[in-house]
């Protein structure tokens, strides 16, 4: 694996270890409960994707996974967003957080399209090269 993809591994990691350490500190009603749920498995799921679409079998595996990362980053930033703008966790924690998840949003995103193409351009050219009948 390489340095990019290494450090992008550290950070899924740590944004999952913030996920964590922020649903901890929320209010204990059953309206928290229930979204803070859904922002822990949102927030862990990014890195559990994110680590085995690096582990992928093949490309194609490789794109559904990067692809459910980037989902996975996308609902985790909605739940983050919900959770600031109703003042739940309006905290300087929670909106770097949210950054962070952003920020992986937009590079999970741009991974998984880059990774799609590149599978789409390879398939094409395999076409090509083959001999024919």
């Amino acid at each position: 694996m390489n340095d990019i993809a290494d450090r992008l591994r550290q950070r899924t990691f740590d944004f999952a270890l913030g996920v964590i350490a922020f649903c901890r500190k929320l209010p204990d009603t059953w309206v928290e409960r229930e979204l803070g749920k859904q922002l822990l498995r949102a927030g862990v799921g990014v890195a559990g994707n994110y680590w085995s679409a690096c582990r992928g079998r093949s490309d194609k595996e490789f794109v559904a996974k990067i692809g459910v990362a980037a989902d996975e980053a996308d609902e985790g930033v909605l739940w983050l967003t919900a959770f600031i703008r109703r003042g739940f966790r309006d905290s300087i924690e929670g909106k770097a957080l949210l950054a962070e998840g952003n920020e992986l949003r937009a590079i999970l995103a741009k991974s998984h399209k880059t990774a799609r193409d590149n599978r789409k351009k390879k398939k094409r050219e395999t076409r090509r090269s083959r001999p024919s009948r």
